[in-house]
């Protein structure tokens, strides 16, 4: 295989680097950048029509203007890789930009932290658990959040959990056809293979009844639990492709992006309804693995891998005109002197 140096790639990546060249057009996958951006000035521009938002509104204007990416050669062809190092984010709850990043970071810290909890805990098995509790109106939402949240508090006590030896549980809230609000909890569990055997085994219909009972419910909601397992043609017993899908639908966004922008008015009082309320919580051998306070602009940055890089900086910023990133050569940097 023909490996290229550093140099003629990047000589290569500057050629192609018109005047203002499209981030889109540099890195393909990196066209997820304008996607969110996107969505995010679509969130500004509903915050900045009440003025109790106008603050979220300017925050989400100012959040990623500028990004400054490395460039690291593919380990397996050696061409030129774009790698974000550096930009500024808002933090804005429910900004689409810092939502994606948060979420991508949060399922980095897991996997970081998954090997050494593998290694101690060799038969460890997972399960993917989503509670629901019935639709309510947006304005109502919160104390229904308040309720579910002392629930998982009494379903983590009952003695069919104790099994459990680990789990993240997220909160999300979709939005239903008829404006109502759908929050419900994806949760992953950590288990030992015990909790498969004869007396052990909780069957869905009994998390059913656990759920109606913690949650106080006079209805039997719906509850789904599935076991993580790896798809037909994965190797057998190899779940950490299976355990990566369960993460990344466990650690995603608390509201979708195209509820936002649906329906403004269900948004903004959702928006009010959720202030301040924590959507994550960990426990067991999981507690702080995803260190939920921690939250810089590096955190946020930094979780597209790691890889050394030259120093060099190419750099790209937000057009608001035509809505995608395109070179920003004031950004740029040369490479550190060895």
């Amino acid at each position: 295989m023909h490996h290229c140096t550093c140099t003629d790639h990047t000589k290569r990546l500057n050629r192609r680097q018109a005047q203002d060249a499209a981030l889109s057009d540099l890195s393909q996958r990196d066209g997820l950048w304008d996607d969110h951006r996107a969505r995010a000035a679509d969130v500004q521009a509903i915050y900045s029509e009440l003025s109790e938002f106008e603050r979220l509104a300017e925050r989400i204007g100012a959040c990623s203007g500028v990004l400054r990416f490395g460039q690291i050669p593919d380990p397996e062809t050696g061409e030129m890789r774009l790698r974000l190092r550096e930009a500024q984010f808002c933090r804005v709850r429910h900004c689409p930009v810092c939502q994606w990043r948060r979420a991508r970071m949060w399922q980095a810290r897991f996997f970081q932290a998954l090997p050494d909890l593998v290694e101690a805990h060799k038969e460890a098995r997972w399960l993917f658990l989503t509670l629901t509790v019935r639709n309510c109106p947006v304005e109502a939402l919160r104390p229904v959040l308040r309720d579910m949240n002392t629930a998982w508090g009494r379903l983590v006590k009952r003695p069919e959990f104790q099994q459990v030896q680990g789990w993240i549980r997220t909160t999300e809230v979709t939005r239903g056809r008829d404006g109502s609000a759908h929050p419900h909890f994806h949760a992953l569990l950590m288990v030992p293979p015990s909790y498969f055997q004869g007396k052990y085994y909780v069957k869905q219909a009994r998390w059913v009844e656990l759920w109606r009972d913690t949650a106080r419910l006079n209805y039997a909601p719906s509850v789904d639990v599935r076991t993580v397992k790896a798809r037909p043609g994965e190797a057998d017993g190899d779940v950490s492709q299976a355990l990566r899908r369960a993460a990344a639908e466990t650690l995603k966004y608390a509201v979708k992006p195209s509820d936002m922008t649906a329906d403004p008015a269900w948004f903004l009082e959702l928006t009010r309804q959720v202030h301040k309320l924590r959507f994550i919580a960990t426990g067991g051998l999981l507690k702080d693995v995803l260190k939920e306070g921690q939250e810089s602009d590096a955190d946020l940055a930094l979780t597209d891998g790691d890889g050394q890089d030259d120093g060099s900086r190419v750099g790209f910023n937000w057009r608001p005109s035509d809505r995608r990133y395109r070179r920003y050569r004031q950004a740029d940097a040369e490479p550190k002197a060895e």
